[in-house]
């Protein structure tokens, strides 16, 4: 267990909690915000992003002796997406409930690439199933950007061909098997497993509040904020995984974390617009 934390925070890790501490500082004192406050809301960002890292791990490590390691994990990961859109629903908002889960899969593809090219494993990533990849991103994609393009008379539409596409696509995912095995093994995670699982929904819950705190003190434009600071700390626990499994040379798994969690932020994003429609 102490190996695991140990190594849950590296180089990267550090550069991106600098980026955040320089992004929101920064901001504060462009715009005259208060960089005192802001300064309190970035550390809260970079704890949020400590305790996604380690979960994370600490989930690989537990079940990374089980077959489809990459599926498991990318519906894991999804857990905060999750937890936003039930948040939205709550409050009657179907635009910013879809609006997490949708605009993941635009970053998560990008951070596979970076997490691939920071682990050398650039090439190999890119021959894995680069077919069932490429239709598997850019057809959750499309979605993604089609749905906020639509009136709210044609969600339903939406639906039917956010199934038709996504069902068989999880369906026809590559299966795993010569990556399944892993002779490094601490049986000891077993245990940490669910409160990971805990933390990591924890923290998904309190980002998007925490992150408004620091972007209401810290004056940044909200656009800036959203397409540069909610979309990649949102993707944290997908990067996170893609990082964990290829340093593990486990690259049909990386892909998979990425395929199956774009799937996955569709059907979320369709299961809370079939509740908005059922309730109008």
């Amino acid at each position: 267990m102490k190996d695991i934390v140990l190594n849950s925070v590296g180089f990267l890790d550090m550069m991106a909690w600098v980026l955040v501490l320089a992004f929101f500082c920064g901001s504060a004192l462009l715009f005259q915000g208060n960089l005192q406050l802001s300064f309190i809301g970035a550390s809260g960002i970079i704890m949020e992003m400590m305790i996604i890292g380690l979960s994370i791990e600490i989930i690989i490590e537990s079940i990374k002796h089980i077959k489809g390691i990459g599926t498991v994990t990318g519906f894991i990961t999804n857990g905060p997406e999750a937890i936003c859109l039930i948040v939205g629903l709550a409050v009657g908002d179907v635009l910013f409930a879809a609006s997490t889960p949708l605009g993941s899969n635009f970053m998560n593809p990008i951070l596979l690439l970076v997490a691939a090219i920071l682990c050398s494993r650039t090439a190999q990533t890119f021959k894995t199933k680069p077919l069932y990849s490429a239709i598997t991103i850019l057809g959750t994609a499309t979605l993604a950007v089609s749905f906020f393009s639509l009136d709210s008379a044609l969600y339903k539409f939406w639906l039917l061909a956010a199934m038709l596409l996504t069902v068989p696509l999880f369906f026809l995912r590559p299966q795993e098997g010569e990556e399944e095995s892993d002779a490094m093994y601490h049986p000891g995670a077993r245990r940490w497993l669910i409160p990971a699982i805990i933390f990591l929904l924890g923290a998904g819950y309190f980002l998007d509040p925490v992150v408004s705190f620091a972007a209401e003190n810290s004056k940044a434009p909200k656009g800036v904020i959203g397409f540069l600071v909610l979309a990649s700390l949102t993707s944290w626990p997908e990067f996170k995984s893609c990082m964990g499994l290829l340093s593990r040379n486990k690259p049909l798994a990386a892909v998979l974390n990425i395929t199956v969690s774009n799937i996955t932020n569709i059907w979320l994003a369709a299961g809370g617009i079939g509740f908005y429609l059922l309730n109008q």
